[in-house]
């Protein structure tokens, strides 16, 4: 957090915003009945900072968690090895425990997998929360293996058949990004193996020098909720992606038809794609991600629990980071309104 005065909102960046936006900015600090706590907000045109400030006892330098907006992270690391040659977007996903005959497993695809339609029994939420497998994974009995503990669900529908949102599904993509870079079960060589290829292929070459992954005692990458990073670092993803997988410096870093894959919508839910949110409608009944009804259709987001959002507007050449914990039913519809209302003011 460093010198942060306490008790206010500390405005790092603020450019002549219109007062539509610096109300919208503002409201996401000071209501917090609706909004819950805001600790940073970063908003960028063409790359530059117009808005940075943070709420008290946090500041540039301080790191935040993802949740699920790793699960974006996760996606551009299997472009790039889709992009080398060593793997197959639509081979079947090369999980040992899959192979054996006659296991029906064995037809889910990697694009299955990215867009949360391979029919595994995966359970995202629950009522009381702990009977959810995203709890059991991250902190229960699956907590030492992740990759196991998701791999070993049964088939409860066909690949493509329906759209399931699940955790447990972004940890079996982390397996396979180990299991790419390395033959060792060696927790630490594979932990290794994957943070080398992170640093080396996305993080370094973005300047995300504060980018920390987490792994399991099995060492594989938590890579659907748990990476940290500053405001600034997440913003620096989002741009990333608003340049279509380049560098800052023109470098490609992953091939520009993985960006199009992701951003293409399922086939089972057209507000998702490859692993990260379109601005596009939802299926009935499902809760809207973004605003479609009120924005760019080619606005996207990493959005991740408790009100964590990267978003990228490229017709606006605008991405804007919000990170903090809002309530999901009660507070989160505020602050995707409150951001709503900022991005349509610039």
């Amino acid at each position: 957090p460093g010198s942060v005065p306490a008790g206010e909102q500390h405005i790092v960046t603020e450019t002549a915003l219109p007062p539509r936006a610096r109300d919208a900015g503002n409201l996401l600090f000071s209501d917090t009945e609706q909004m819950g706590e805001t600790r940073a907000l970063v908003v960028l045109r063409d790359g530059q900072p117009i808005y940075e400030a943070y709420g008290e006892g946090y500041g540039p330098h301080s790191k935040l968690i993802s949740w699920s907006m790793a699960k974006s992270v996760t996606s551009v690391m299997l472009g790039m090895l889709v992009g080398d040659g060593r793997l197959v977007l639509d081979d079947p996903a090369p999980v040992p425990a899959w192979q054996r005959p006659g296991d029906p497993r064995g037809t889910i695809t990697l694009r299955h997998l990215l867009h949360m339609s391979s029919g595994l029994d995966h359970v995202e939420s629950g009522d009381p929360a702990w009977e959810a497998d995203t709890v059991e994974m991250l902190f229960g009995n699956g907590a030492a293996d992740m990759a196991a503990f998701a791999e070993a669900k049964p088939p409860v529908a066909r690949p493509d058949e329906i759209y399931n949102y699940s955790s447990a599904t972004t940890v079996i993509l982390a397996d396979i990004i180990a299991r790419a870079l390395t033959d060792s079960t060696v927790p630490a060589v594979r932990r290794d193996a994957v943070r080398n290829f992170l640093d080396g292929r996305l993080a370094g070459p973005l300047g995300m020098s504060s980018l920390t992954p987490e792994f399991d005692a099995h060492g594989t990458l938590i890579g659907g909720s748990v990476l940290h990073a500053t405001a600034r670092d997440f913003g620096r993803f989002g741009e990333f992606l608003r340049r279509r997988g380049t560098a800052d410096n023109g470098t490609r870093l992953v091939p520009e038809s993985w960006i199009d894959f992701m951003l293409t919508s399922s086939p089972a839910d057209p507000g998702y794609g490859g692993h990260i949110w379109l601005n596009r409608p939802r299926p009935a009944g499902a809760d809207q991600a973004l605003w479609p009804a009120d924005g760019p259709a080619d606005l996207f987001a990493c959005i991740g629990h408790q009100g964590q959002y990267i978003i990228v507007s490229p017709s606006q050449k605008l991405t804007v980071v919000r990170l903090g914990i809002s309530a999901g039913d009660t507070q989160i519809p505020h602050v995707r309104d409150a951001l709503r209302d900022l991005m349509a003011a610039l």
